[in-house]
């Protein structure tokens, strides 16, 4: 196996998704990393949601870049499949890459969608990834 695949089977388990996990993918086009995706429906035996599927899912894959428009009003609008306690996954490539969203940017744009920043990640050589959770109210 070579290192940048044994990175994306790391990467797939620091995302924390199981077999039988419904998992949602928004942002998808030819530059997401597909080393990563393929591991990932390996980990959860199925295959991974589109954005037409109006499953209620586990986790959702944000794939997002600085020309997609408003991060907020992305994030908001992947909400509503994701099941109580899901757990968003916001891709974004690094820096130096094409489309880089800084994190800064990220920090601002989650609690304004209801969601809190936990941890960030490497996914894969060139892209990072965020988790989201919904906030808890009180």
């Amino acid at each position: 196996m070579s290192e940048t695949r044994a990175a994306d089977k790391d990467a797939v388990v620091k995302l924390g998704f199981k077999d039988g996990d419904l998992i949602q993918e928004f942002g998808y086009d030819d530059d997401v990393d597909f080393d990563l995706r393929d591991d990932l429906e390996d980990c959860i035996g199925s295959e991974i949601l589109d954005e037409d599927d109006q499953e209620v899912v586990d986790g959702i894959l944000l794939w997002w870049r600085e020309e997609d428009g408003d991060l907020v009003d992305g994030l908001m609008d992947v909400l509503s499949s994701l099941d109580e306690g899901g757990v968003v996954w916001l891709l974004t490539p690094k820096a130096g890459r094409d489309g880089y969203v800084a994190p800064g940017e990220v920090q601002e744009a989650a609690p304004l969608a209801g969601l809190h920043v936990t941890t960030t990640e490497a996914a894969s050589k060139d892209w990072a990834a965020t988790r989201l959770v919904m906030k808890q109210s009180k």
